[in-house]
């Protein structure tokens, strides 16, 4: 890449205050911040997979923290409605009228918690706001906040008791996320946190940071639309995404492998998480890296692997990492 833009803009330097906050109370997990920070800018959903104890939770809590909007945490549980969600009709006696009880999915920021613990009902409802930006109750539609992100977290580890989400509501997740375990020298500052924090009961930080307004937020994802892309570099976007639905001009490995690729939504999501990560980066264009780096998270949750790749232990990250291999880059 070229040499780094000379100037950074007030709205980039908010941002960048936000990311650096959230790495001081998110100790270890880069990755996850500036994902996390790529689905707002890039105004899509985020599903997080990883081990309990990870801080998927505290990450996005922190994140509210720093935006001037409001956050509800909901545990999905196999007994949970669609109602608990969207929220439901309660009749007034005195007015002799039915009101309408808005549910947690009028808040800004939602964490799903195990989102796969709920039966097929609930991710119906789940689904309709993440794609649409509205919920239906009875006959009335209500339309959602303009900020409105969902974050899911998925326990890779039990299985027990859980319901594999639908392909149709993969496909509404912008970016999957892996979250691993911290590095030794990291964990030791995670120490170091909890215990200040449970010195002091809450932390400093919270009230030395200046929550980002919405209105940031909403010029920030403007400029991420105006980041460069060159007409090479759209075009290698788009062999990666073809290339999933005709894996075999790519090698007969491949052909076995890949049952279903991934949808238009892969194209816009790749576009647009590739912007958002050069924006963050403080570049003034797209360059390759961006796009094969946010491949994985916008892909991994698109592709449907054969039985014979799952018998054989092959994962999406292997099949993805092997088309960003084989395609040329321009």
């Amino acid at each position: 890449m070229s040499e780094k833009n000379s100037y950074q803009n007030t709205i980039q330097t908010s941002l960048i205050r936000l990311k650096n906050y959230i790495n001081e109370e998110i100790i270890g997990q880069d990755v996850l911040v500036e994902r996390m920070l790529i689905g707002l800018l890039a105004d899509g959903h985020i599903l997080v997979e990883g081990a309990p104890g990870l801080a998927k939770t505290r990450a996005i809590n922190v994140l509210s923290k720093g935006i001037q909007g409001d956050f509800h945490r909901v545990q999905f549980t196999p007994d949970l409605l669609p109602a608990d969600l969207t929220g439901t009709e309660i009749y007034r006696p005195q007015q002799g009228t039915f009101e309408f009880q808005k549910g947690p999915l009028f808040h800004n920021l939602i964490l799903a918690d195990e989102i796969n613990r709920s039966p097929a009902k609930v991710q119906s409802a789940l689904l309709e706001a993440m794609a649409e930006r509205q919920i239906t109750v009875g006959k009335a539609t209500y339309i959602l906040p303009k900020l409105f992100m969902v974050m899911a977290t998925q326990n890779p580890i039990e299985q027990e008791g859980t319901y594999p989400l639908p392909e149709a509501q993969l496909d509404r997740f912008l970016l999957h996320i892996k979250v691993d375990y911290p590095k030794p020298e990291h964990e030791k500052s995670i120490l170091h946190l909890a215990r200040t924090e449970a010195r002091y009961e809450t932390s400093k930080k919270d009230n030395q940071f200046e929550p980002l307004s919405q209105e940031t937020l909403f010029e920030a994802r403007k400029e991420v639309l105006d980041i460069y892309l060159s007409d090479n570099l759209e075009d290698y976007l788009l062999q990666i995404i073809l290339a999933t639905r005709n894996p075999g001009a790519y090698g007969a490995d491949l052909a076995r492998w890949l049952q279903y690729g991934a949808s238009p939504r892969a194209s816009i999501a790749l576009d647009r998480c590739a912007r958002a990560k050069a924006w963050l980066g403080q570049w003034e264009f797209v360059g390759p890296e961006d796009i094969q780096e946010m491949a994985y998270d916008v892909l991994r949750h698109r592709l449907i692997l054969s039985y014979e790749a799952e018998a054989e232990g092959i994962t999406t990250d292997h099949v993805i990492k092997e088309l960003i291999s084989r395609i040329a880059v321009p």
